[in-house]
């Protein structure tokens, strides 16, 4: 790391520090990949607490399918080509980025570290990666926004939003973003209801006292008639107020802030974005948490570069483990990636520290990767892509 990363929190606000986690901010001696991460996180851990980070959907196929699609992209390298002066660079939303990894999005961090979202965002910060806030974050925004905006190598500052029944209330929330000085939003789209989470409803997870979302405070929930006679507490109850191509409509009629569209699978559904004045994509399954069985984001990628056309930049998240997997979704059309469950299991085993060391690891192995594949700048990556047949292979979570 060429900064010193201080894992405290520059906020006050009470639920910024529960009491959860182990709450150091000493590497643990060791941990060499984000595998290790993984796995030195989940022996600190509650069962509950790893169970609601890394579980999936069902029976976790789209979890587990996410990793192993990036692990069957076979690396085709070229030799003998100029590399000095190569770099890792990227052009983002009209912004010149030191590397393509942004945080993604990731609720209740507070539960990982009593530091929670401060210590990613001075992680992210200090090393050039973008951050995206969740809706859901266990700190207010207004404080992330403080401890991340004031570096000056900081990547771009970004708010999740997940649509709410009241929508006096959302444009209240976007305008908060937008005075916080938050660059973009950031929309869900994948989740209208959650996911079927067995691993979690085993576990027996539940929030505990202190740590909640903290940016909804104040949210009036929507009344609901009875039901009638034969209908469903699903579809008229809980999705009358799903968000449609209206609501995109909509949020880019009350905020200045470029919208982006997170969980486009379908080709279709990137070609709308972009008609409706999106001014990017995320290719995403909600990591294998929302619907099970839907294809790996790597293998979805192509499809969705193919049909924006170039209009607006696509990125994607899901199963991205190892600086190779960087690099073959920046090969497949990418503009940038999106790293959740390591950042989590950083962030677990030494705070700021350990999310910092996360985001160090990627990029070394994204470098020495370029390198290896001939490849001076991301430009060069497209032609060294080629697919194979699965085969067995590692399953990092």
């Amino acid at each position: 790391m060429s900064k010193s990363v201080n894992p405290g929190p520059t906020g006050s606000n009470s639920a910024s520090k529960p009491p959860s986690g182990h709450g150091t901010s000493t590497l643990p001696p060791g941990l060499v990949s984000l595998l290790d991460h993984a796995q030195h996180a989940q022996r600190l851990l509650p069962d509950a607490v790893w169970a609601y980070f890394n579980g999936g959907a069902a029976d976790e196929t789209t979890l587990h399918a996410n990793a192993l699609a990036w692990q069957t992209l076979e690396l085709l390298p070229r030799v003998l080509r100029p590399l000095a002066g190569g770099h890792t660079r990227v052009h983002l939303l009209g912004r010149t980025l030191a590397h393509p990894m942004l945080v993604a999005p990731m609720a209740y961090q507070c539960l990982a570290h009593p530091h929670g979202e401060h210590a990613t965002a001075l992680a992210a910060a200090a090393l050039g990666a973008g951050l995206v806030l969740s809706t859901q974050a266990s700190t207010r925004l207004e404080d992330i926004a403080r401890t991340y905006l004031p570096d000056p190598d900081r990547g771009p500052l970004w708010f999740q939003l997940y649509a709410q029944p009241d929508r006096a209330f959302t444009h209240e929330l976007v305008q908060r973003a937008a005075a916080a000085g938050f660059e973009a939003l950031v929309l869900t789209v994948d989740a209208p209801v959650q996911g079927l989470r067995e691993r979690e409803r085993r576990a027996g997870f539940a929030l505990p006292a202190g740590v909640s979302a903290v940016n909804l405070v104040g949210m009036e929930q929507p009344i609901h008639p009875p039901l009638q006679p034969g209908q469903s507490a699903l579809f008229d109850r809980l999705l009358n107020h799903a968000p449609t191509w209206d609501d995109v409509t909509w949020l880019r009629s009350i905020s200045p802030l470029p919208l982006l569209l997170k969980g486009i699978t379908h080709p279709a559904d990137a070609v709308e974005a972009v008609r409706c004045g999106a001014a990017g994509v995320i290719v995403s399954n909600h990591g294998g948490r929302t619907l099970d069985t839907v294809p790996a984001t790597a293998r979805l990628l192509p499809q969705v570069v193919q049909a924006v056309q170039g209009n607006v930049p696509v990125l994607v998240d899901g199963g991205i483990r190892r600086g190779t997997d960087v690099l073959k979704a920046m090969a497949l059309g990418a503009s940038a990636v999106l790293v959740g469950r390591p950042i989590l299991h950083g962030l677990t085993n030494a705070g700021a520290t350990g999310v910092a060391h996360v985001i160090r690891l990627l990029r070394d192995e994204l470098e020495m990767a370029m390198a290896l594949t001939g490849c001076r700048t991301l430009a060069d990556a497209p032609p060294v892509v080629t697919w194979t047949a699965p085969h067995t292979a590692h399953h990092p979570r």
